[in-house]
């Protein structure tokens, strides 16, 4: 027999969505693996704000939100910024209300942003913020592939490698550490972390074995089974 619900009774919220926040050296492959994770999942991308004028091909709302330099300082001032940063003249920045409705209806939302801006949504965010760290194999495999797009000069990748050894040696302030030296195992590994996190929200009697086996694969990944010596390694590799 099938009980109605008291229509008197307010309907269960939605569990909270996710927010992790991916990151890693240009030429890791972030997006790449970003798009066969998510291929399929319903998730929040946001949009950001940019000081900086149009490219051709670039539709405003859709690739940025492009506004003047007096609007994006107001804002800024105003607190509505989940992150926000310079970067050569120009600003960019993460508006916080879309993301925090998107949370609280239950959707995950995913942050693709550098190290600085994430370090300013784990102060923002705490424990909420899921951050995950992409690794390249070596600093060498990592060369290999920006000099494979041929898109940039020498100089610029040498600007690349010096930044991506600076964010190497921080990799201890993300929660998890993906070395995204095979596709497959990446993607994986993306999809384990995923499903412990929701798994986190649920007390221990509910989770099923898939939570339980995702989450042992998560705590192999967790930041802080890699040494200083680790780091170092891929640093010199």
């Amino acid at each position: 027999m099938t009980v109605a619900q008291d229509a008197s009774l307010p309907s269960p919220s939605p569990r909270r969505g996710l927010l992790m926040v991916i990151t890693g050296a240009s030429g890791v492959g972030k997006g790449t693996l970003r798009e066969r994770w998510l291929a399929g999942q319903d998730v929040f991308y946001s949009t950001s704000w940019t000081t900086r004028e149009a490219r051709p091909g670039e539709r405003d709302g859709v690739d940025y939100i492009f506004v003047t330099p007096e609007a994006f300082e107001a804002k800024a001032g105003q607190g509505g910024f989940l992150e926000h940063a310079a970067f050569v003249g120009n600003r960019y920045g993460t508006p916080i209300e879309p993301i925090e409705a998107a949370l609280e209806r239950g959707q995950d939302v995913i942050l693709e942003i550098e190290v600085e801006g994430a370090m300013q949504v784990k102060a923002r965010m705490g424990d909420e913020a899921i951050l995950v760290f992409i690794m390249p194999p070596s600093l060498s495999e990592l060369r290999r592939r920006l000099e494979g797009r041929a898109t940039e000069t020498p100089e610029r990748i040498e600007g690349r490698l010096a930044r991506a050894r600076e964010e190497i040696r921080e990799a201890h302030e993300f929660r998890y550490v993906v070395v995204n030296d095979d596709l497959e195992r990446a993607v994986a590994e993306m999809h384990a972390i995923q499903t412990a996190e929701r798994a986190r929200q649920l007390p221990e009697s509910e989770w099923q074995e898939r939570d339980r086996e995702a989450r042992v694969q998560a705590d192999h990944l967790r930041s802080y089974t890699l040494t200083d010596t680790d780091l170092q390694r891929i640093v010199e590799s």
